[in-house]
């Protein structure tokens, strides 16, 4: 028989809540009427199938949510479903994100509640259309992040990933620690984590390598033929390299040398690469005039050091870029 724990928003909310699921048959169900504090120790018992939990708990919106993430902490295959005072889509969103595995209006019918605690036990996700068109909206504008080596093995935790997800959406750590219900100094320490992996020194440079950056690998080229990228982020990335993002163009390039469905893509892949030399040429020209000579041979002797080939491609930059050849871009969507 499925056991199952409810906590509700309060005891005899509870206790009506237990006693409508088990008319409902084949479920033996646990009322927790206990201070808020032993939920978690509660819950966390593997004989425990299946937590019914309100979002409102002790007079406190989200507070539920919070409970389902310290449980999560201890036992992460826990499956739970958030009861919903408000149907709108921070709140759906919010279930969601503590770990939710079903959501529930407060509205629908018990015998419904009956029906989604069984899926949610069988392993399903359980929501209506309308909080499932949230979810799918809300995945579609999230940013995407790329944080793996050379072997495509992701270095960030899942935790981690969390917060550079946050962070690329503009939040301040203050915004990210009431998201993730974290203390601000946890998710400094996080970010701190993060930079150390990555090897980057700010926020600015973390969105640049997670946001922008993809695989300079060869041999890892023939596994991926848009290079890491979706049919529709390759569009954007050409739409922005029309638009004359240099970054952009570089990834253009990258793109079409991982496709290679065709002779052209090898000619477009190069073109984008001189494009995009041509650009960061430009820049080079335009900081050179603001730097002294101790600056510029400073800089030159990061480079060398950064890079074994740097000397090569110095020759070609010297070359101001006004008197390059700057190549017509056209559009070449259909043929790729």
């Amino acid at each position: 028989m499925m056991r199952v724990l409810v906590a509700d928003s309060s005891r005899i909310h509870t206790r009506l809540l237990a006693e409508s699921l088990t008319r409902g048959g084949n479920l033996e169900v646990i009322s927790f009427e206990s201070d808020l504090a032993g939920l978690v120790t509660a819950a966390s018992s593997r004989d425990i199938d299946v937590l019914v939990i309100n979002s409102k708990l002790d007079d406190q919106p989200g507070r539920g949510c919070e409970v389902l993430c310290e449980l999560r902490g201890v036992r992460p295959d826990a499956k739970a479903i958030i009861l919903l005072e408000s149907s709108q889509d921070e709140c759906v969103l919010q279930a969601f994100r503590a770990g939710a595995r079903g959501v529930f209006d407060k509205n629908e019918s018990p015998d419904l509640l009956s029906k989604c605690v069984r899926c949610v036990s069988e392993g399903q996700i359980w929501a209506n259309s309308q909080q499932l068109d949230v979810l799918v909206r809300a995945l579609a504008n999230s940013p995407v992040v790329r944080a793996t080596n050379a072997a495509g093995v992701n270095l960030l935790s899942e935790r981690e990933l969390q917060v550079v997800r946050c962070l690329a959406e503009g939040m301040s750590n203050r915004e990210i620690a009431q998201r993730l219900h974290l203390s601000q100094h946890t998710v400094k320490n996080y970010l701190f984590r993060v930079f150390d992996k990555l090897g980057v020194s700010s926020r600015v440079e973390l969105l640049s390598m997670t946001l922008t950056r993809s695989s300079l690998s060869a041999p890892t080229l023939h596994e991926d033929r848009n290079n890491g990228y979706s049919p529709e982020e390759s569009d954007m990335i050409e739409d922005l390299a029309q638009a004359g993002l240099p970054a952009a163009q570089l990834a253009l390039a990258q793109v079409h040398l991982a496709r290679r469905s065709a002779p052209q893509d090898l000619v477009d892949a190069y073109m984008w690469y001189l494009v995009a030399i041509d650009r960061a040429g430009q820049a080079r020209d335009f900081i050179t005039n603001m730097m002294s000579s101790s600056q510029l041979e400073e800089a030159k002797r990061k480079a060398a050091a950064w890079s074994p080939t740097w000397k090569q491609l110095a020759d070609f930059s010297e070359t101001p870029s006004a008197e390059r050849r700057r190549p017509r871009i056209r559009s070449n969507k259909s043929a790729s």
